[in-house]
């Protein structure tokens, strides 16, 4: 969309910060940004708000904003019967979850941009995903639309507002939680069951299209340690490797595929997938050693360091789908465009990458072949095969580089740079790569120094400078994931350290004290309809689902019971609704596997400049044992170690020797002073 075609309007978007906000600035349409500015006006006027929830990155919300909202018609329309608020889902994912419940909860169905129409003081009575400026294929448009809301709210505005407290009570009761059962060991198996009754054994993955990644799951049945199930995960992994739901020429995955056989994808990449996708190919490659999925982490980790990370560290959130009004454009070839950049090579490339003259893929919407192709891969290359097409993909790779770009939306977000601190983290130790390790170690400097309050608290998103948005519970558990995987990285106390501060923060202010869990927002939070709570792992394993594996982590790390306590009530609060379907809680049931396996507490006492100790940690660093906890005791951590975990205190050096002390579910072993036995211990 060029500038020439938007209207020369400004509203009061102009002055924030969200790129999604940004992009609504010039609209006819009289925005508000979330805020009391916008509610008082609806009271004084006495008009229903129009809530729409999008996100810079989303395909539809740019189509209803080009056929909607850059409409003077239905712009004036939205600006006679509304006051207009836009909020960017991922600044505010709690208004998010709170209308998103909504929408599911009156339509059966959600996704966005989110539309919901709601009263003064926020209690929604009409909810819809987009909507199209006139009425097409039984689809209400905007234009029949806003009138007839317009006539309802004037005419029958009694039972608008009873059907919205209605609504509002629904939620309400549905957001209650209670504490429940004890979660059973025996829903690790139901869940692996249902999962696998999902599988596709032709193309892998879960479901029927759209096929979303889902790493968590994956995951989840790597540990399980079912042979089905690691096959699954492996074929999975391969499929979406090969598919152009990966991208062949720049590497880093697309969101989701819409088809069955991972070809045709929603172009967007998100920091989330890029994060979660290289944590589950790092441990499918702990598991089997399989190069391949070491060499796919690395090709989605080069992505991230050179597109996604700001010059001071931290990680921008998404690229878009489309570019020049037209999504995947940038992503895609001609044969014609392709023969011209690779030359003499075009026949091996289009064989590798199934590139066709008339092209390679059908538009989603019409059905019919696009002429441009996606490149992808019918069969994993060998060595010889990726070494050959490297150069061709270099060259494409620069040529691609000269067209015009897909927006990036360049907020820094906490949360997902808790993911991304975790998989580089997670990664190096894995690869023993020092260089995703400092990659880690610089993002999590980033948020210490830019979205940390002089109290300890978090700012939820940052961008040019500009913090803003009290940190949530996604935050808070995000980031105390990727600092217990730096610290398990870099065995750095200070990363243990703040890890238990923030977790002091999250049972201070965001945990539930009567039914366990923990709310989304905090307690001195802005007031909204109804305080979230969630569980649900979807393509982002929510907040409770992480803090249930932090806690248990946190517990074997420190000794402390409490924490173990806590993360029991956490998942009795959610176990009536896990125990209906326990696959849809993927990232709780990796914390039930975490606290029903095989139990390892690891204390490693030394000087980390001795090269016997560093071989003692190499070495704990290669067993693939998700249920390993590692603590380092040096000189300089031990009197600060022993406050956190008061049991390290009497763990010494024998004799001036590196020493390994193990407990091994729930007992304890004869300490271990060279390698060979800590080898043996473990084969």
């Amino acid at each position: 969309m060029t500038n020439e075609s938007i209207p020369a309007h400004t509203n009061r978007l102009a002055q924030e910060k969200s790129p999604y906000l940004l992009q609504h600035a010039h609209n006819p349409v009289n925005w508000y940004p979330w805020g009391e500015e916008a509610f008082e006006a609806a009271q004084q006027q006495g008009k229903p708000i129009f809530l729409s929830i999008g996100y810079a990155t989303c395909h539809w919300c740019h189509v209803m904003e080009h056929e909607s909202f850059e409409n003077e018609e239905i712009a004036e329309l939205m600006n006679e019967a509304f006051i207009c608020i836009k909020v960017d889902r991922e600044e505010r994912p709690d208004i998010d979850n709170i209308y998103m419940t909504v929408c599911q909860m009156m339509t059966g169905q959600g996704g966005w941009p989110l539309t919901i129409v709601m009263t003064p003081d926020k209690r929604p009575f009409h909810a819809a995903t987009y909507i199209p400026p006139d009425q097409r294929f039984g689809r209400m448009g905007m234009k029949q639309l806003i009138p007839s809301i317009s006539s309802v709210w004037e005419n029958q505005r009694e039972k608008v507002l009873e059907s919205s407290g209605h609504i509002t009570n629904v939620l309400a009761r549905q957001n209650r939680t209670g504490s429940g059962e004890e979660l059973s060991p025996n829903l690790l198996a139901e869940g692996q069951r249902e999962l696998l009754k999902q599988y596709d054994p032709d193309k892998g993955g879960f479901g029927a299209h759209p096929k979303f990644p889902t790493p968590h799951r994956l995951v989840f049945l790597l540990r399980q340690g079912n042979p089905e199930g690691i096959q699954a995960v492996e074929h999975t992994l391969e499929e979406m490797r090969k598919g152009g739901v990966f991208d062949q020429v720049g590497f880093g995955f697309h969101r989701y595929s819409t088809d069955n056989d991972w070809l045709l994808p929603h172009f967007e990449k998100m920091l989330y997938d890029q994060a979660l996708l290289v944590i589950a190919y790092t441990e499918a490659y702990e598991l089997t050693g399989k190069p391949l999925y070491k060499q796919v982490a690395e090709e989605v980790l080069k992505y991230v360091l050179r597109d996604m990370t700001t010059p001071e560290g931290g990680f921008y959130s998404a690229e878009d789908a489309d570019s020049e009004g037209e999504e995947g454009l940038f992503y895609i070839w001609s044969a014609d465009e392709l023969k011209s950049v690779v030359g003499d090579e075009y026949d091996f490339v289009s064989s590798v990458w199934n590139i066709r003259a008339d092209g390679n893929f059908k538009d989603e919407a019409s059905a019919k072949r696009n002429p441009n192709n996606i490149p992808h891969l019918s069969a994993l290359l060998t060595e010889e095969e990726r070494a050959r097409l490297s150069a061709s993909r270099n060259k494409l790779f620069a040529v691609r580089e000269e067209r015009i770009h897909p927006l990036k939306d360049t907020k820094v977000l906490t949360d997902w740079n808790g993911l991304m601190i975790a998989a580089f983290a997670k990664a190096g130790r894995a690869f023993r790569n020092e260089a995703y390790i400092q990659a880690a170690v610089r993002a999590d400097a980033f948020v210490e120094n830019e979205m940390r309050l002089e109290d300890g608290r978090l700012w939820h998103r940052w961008r040019d400078g500009h913090t803003a948005v009290p940190g949530q519970l996604e935050d808070y558990a995000f980031l105390i994931y990727g600092l217990l995987e730096l610290y398990e990285s870099t065995l750095d106390f200070h990363c243990l350290e703040k890890a238990m501060a923030y977790n002091k923060i999250l049972s201070k202010h965001f945990r539930d004290e009567r039914n366990g869990g923990y709310f989304m927002t905090a307690d001195d939070a802005e007031e909204l309809i109804v305080r979230p709570k969630e569980l649900y792992d979807g393509a982002i394993p929510s907040g409770n689902s992480v803090q249930f594996l932090n806690l248990l982590k946190l517990a074997r790390l420190t000794g402390q019971p409490e924490l173990e306590t806590q993360a029991v009530d956490t998942g009795k609060t959610f176990s009536e609704k896990i125990n209906r379907a326990p696959s849809n809680f993927s990232q709780a049931l990796i914390a039930l596997q975490f606290a029903q396996g095989e139990t390892v507490e690891i204390v490693v006492v030394g000087d980390r400049k001795d090269a016997k100790t560093q071989g003692m940690l190499d070495y704990i660093h290669s067993v693939y044992l998700p249920g390993k906890v590692v603590l380092f005791k040096d000189a300089e951590n031990a009197e600060a170690l022993a406050e956190i975990a008061p049991f390290t205190k009497d763990q010494n050096q024998a004799d001036g020797k590196t020493t390994v002390y193990i407990c091994r579910n729930f007992a304890c072993e004869k300490p271990i002073q060279s390698l060979e036995e800590l080898k043996q211990r473990f084969d």
